[in-house]
This record gives structure tokens, C-alpha cells and sequence, in this order.
């Protein structure tokens, strides 16, 4: 337990700062398809809140609204990574269905701790913003390249 001076920030708190500062950053300096994918992230998160499980049943079995969401959020990343000429929509793309799969494997595994389901479903949002971050800097980065003037 904390028992500095200055309180923990939870850990939600730091997510949804850095989902919104993420965005921010996409729609500021990104391209076309880093503001689709930023903006997927942003909605996916929104409507978890309002399907998920009441939290002290939330992981003990197979969430299926949030399953419905992660295969919404994969078609999105997959659509965005074939219409795409750069690399890293496949790793997004990689990451969600890693996401996805946590939900297979929970309906195929019952007894899977509610706590490592949720690891395994949560976990991966991380990466998958750290990938938007980097594809929107070197989106900004290869536009100044071609087009200095602009």
C-alpha cells in the first residue's frame, strides 16, 4: 500500500488520460488512418463501460459484450492495416486479436482466474496505443519529408 504524501493515481485514471492524450496527439498530427484507429480505441472504451459485467462478476465467465466489442475493434484494425501502405496497422491488428483470442481461451478454459482473464484482455490495450503513437509520429515525420514547405 501507498504511504507517500501523494495519493496513487488508479490505474484507470491513467489510462483514460493517456487513451484521450493518445487522441489528441492522433487527430493533431496523424494521418487518415491513425485518427480512425484512435478514434476506434476511444469508442471501444466508451461502450465497454456501459456492456461489461457488474464488476463483482465481471471475468468469472466469458464476456460476451466484450468479446462482440474486441471482434468490432479487430475488423476495424484489419480494414485499416489492408487499406494501409504502412507496417504498423498490422501490429495493432496483432495485438486485438491476441485480445480476442483471451476470450476463446476463457470460453475454452471455464476455470481461468477472473484475474488473468482480465490481464489477458486488458492488457494489450497498452501496446496497441503505444503503436498508434508511433505510427502517428512517423506519419508526421514521413509527411514533413515529402512536403517540407508544409
Amino acid at each position: 500500500m501507498w504511504s507517500g504524501r501523494i495519493p496513487m493515481i488508479p490505474h484507470y485514471i491513467l489510462f483514460w488520460i493517456l487513451l484521450f492524450s493518445i487522441f489528441g496527439f492522433a487527430w493533431w498530427r496523424g494521418g487518415t488512418e491513425e485518427k480512425i484507429a484512435a478514434s476506434i480505441c476511444v469508442l471501444a472504451t466508451i461502450v465497454t463501460h456501459f456492456v461489461a459485467s457488474p464488476l463483482a462478476q465481471r471475468y468469472s465467465n466469458v464476456e460476451t459484450g466484450l468479446l462482440a466489442i474486441d471482434l468490432v475493434v479487430l475488423l476495424g484494425f484489419v480494414g485499416i492495416a489492408l487499406y494501409s501502405t504502412r507496417f504498423w496497422p498490422l501490429w495493432a491488428a496483432g495485438f486485438q486479436l491476441t485480445v480476442t483470442m483471451s476470450h476463446l481461451l476463457k470460453g475454452v478454459q471455464l476455470d481461468l482466474l477472473p484475474r488473468a482473464y482480465a490481464a489477458a484482455a486488458v492488457f494489450w490495450s497498452y501496446p496497441i496505443l503505444f503503436v498508434i503513437v508511433v505510427g502517428t509520429w512517423r506519419a508526421r515525420k514521413v509527411r514533413f519529408l515529402r512536403y517540407p514547405s508544409g
